[in-house]
């Protein structure tokens, strides 16, 4: 695991009425301070990266559909640096990932349902500032391919 990426496994408690899961907590100790939260809606075949941040930490949630998550770690100061690294998140393998600032990240819609992403951060969106760095989804330094492979 990365230095800083944290992944917390959801538990659901289900019963005949349907199910209750909690996704954060105060005592997880996952942000060092709340910001905003936000969430996004997309389509089956659609690929948001990527991007990163140079304030603020995310932490990331997808309760319904489901995503493959990639993560690039840009900061030159960290064990892993130039390292990429794949989660599999959603309705089927409830997760919360935090990604730290200098981390580079975006997910892919995987099926044919669309997926919702519920994120918060440890900064409020300013727009006068956005701290949104983009990269390309198929940038050749990171050199991910997203296409999937039969096995």
């Amino acid at each position: 695991m990365f230095e800083g990426v944290s992944l917390k496994k959801l538990i659901r408690h289900s019963d005949d009425r349907g199910y209750f899961m909690e996704i954060l907590r105060e005592d997880d100790n996952f942000l060092k301070r709340f910001g905003q939260a936000s969430l996004s809606k997309s389509y089956p075949g659609v690929i948001k990266a990527f991007h990163y941040h140079e304030r603020q930490d995310d932490l990331w949630f997808f309760p319904s559909g489901n995503a493959q998550v990639v993560i690039h770690d840009l900061r030159e100061e960290s064990s892993t640096y130039g390292e990429t690294d794949v989660f599999y998140l959603g309705e089927d393998n409830p997760g919360l990932l935090l990604i730290p600032k200098g981390v580079a990240h975006g997910y892919r819609v995987l099926g044919n349902e669309p997926v919702v992403i519920i994120y918060f951060t440890t900064e409020s969106y300013q727009m006068e500032s956005p701290d949104e760095l983009r990269i390309p989804w198929d940038d050749p330094q990171i050199g991910f391919d997203w296409t999937t492979k039969p096995r």
